[in-house]
C-alpha cells in the first residue's frame, strides 16, 4: 500500500471549497461593529482626554466578547456530547475573531484622529461612523460568501445601516 495521499476529484475539491466558503461566518464582525458602536457612545465619561482610553476599551472590549463567544461555543459543543479537542477549539476560536478583527478599525480612528485635526468629540464620531461603516461591510460581506443576489445584499446592507444610523440617534439622544 504506497503512502501517498490520493488526490482528490475534481468535483471532490470543489465540493470542499464549497463548504469552506460557506462555512466562514462573519456574523461576529457585524456583531463586533455594534458592539464597537455601543462602546463609542458609552465612552462619553472617559474624561476630557479619553482617546488612548477609547482605543484600549475598544480593543479589549472585542476581546472579551470573542472570549466569551468561544466560551458559549465550547459549551454548547460540550452539551451535544463532543469532547472539545484542539482542533475544535482552534476552529471556534478562528470562526470566532471577527468579533476582535471588528473593534480594530474604529480604535484605529480614534488613534489617527489627531492626525486629522479632531478633538476629543470629533474623534468618538469618526470612530462610531467607521464602526458602523463596518457593520455594514461585514453584512455584505456575509451576504456575498453566502452566494447572495444583489438585491438581498442590499438589502442586508439597507438594514445594517439603519441600524447602525439608530445606534447614532442613542448617541445624539444621549448627548455625548
Amino acid at each position: 500500500m504506497s503512502s501517498r495521499r490520493a488526490t482528490p476529484a475534481p468535483a471532490t475539491r470543489g465540493k470542499r471549497r464549497a463548504e469552506c466558503r460557506g462555512s466562514a461566518d462573519y456574523t461576529g464582525g457585524v456583531y463586533g461593529s455594534m458592539l464597537a458602536a455601543s462602546v463609542v457612545i458609552g465612552a462619553g465619561s472617559l474624561g476630557s482626554f479619553p482617546r488612548t482610553e477609547l482605543v484600549v476599551l475598544l480593543l479589549l472590549t472585542g476581546v472579551v466578547f470573542w472570549i466569551a463567544h468561544v466560551h458559549a461555543q465550547l459549551f454548547g459543543a460540550r452539551l451535544a456530547q463532543q469532547a472539545p479537542d484542539r482542533h475544535l477549539v482552534m476552529r471556534v476560536c478562528r470562526g470566532e475573531w471577527p468579533v476582535v478583527k471588528a473593534a480594530v478599525p474604529p480604535a484605529a480612528a480614534v488613534a489617527v484622529s489627531p492626525l486629522l485635526g479632531l478633538d476629543v468629540r470629533g474623534a468618538g464620531w469618526l470612530a462610531l461612523c467607521v464602526a458602523v461603516a463596518g457593520q455594514v461591510g461585514w453584512s455584505v460581506a456575509a451576504a456575498r460568501r453566502a452566494g447572495a443576489s444583489p438585491r438581498l445584499m442590499a438589502a442586508t446592507a439597507s438594514v445594517n445601516l439603519l441600524l447602525g444610523l439608530l445606534i447614532i440617534a442613542f448617541k445624539i439622544v444621549l448627548k455625548h
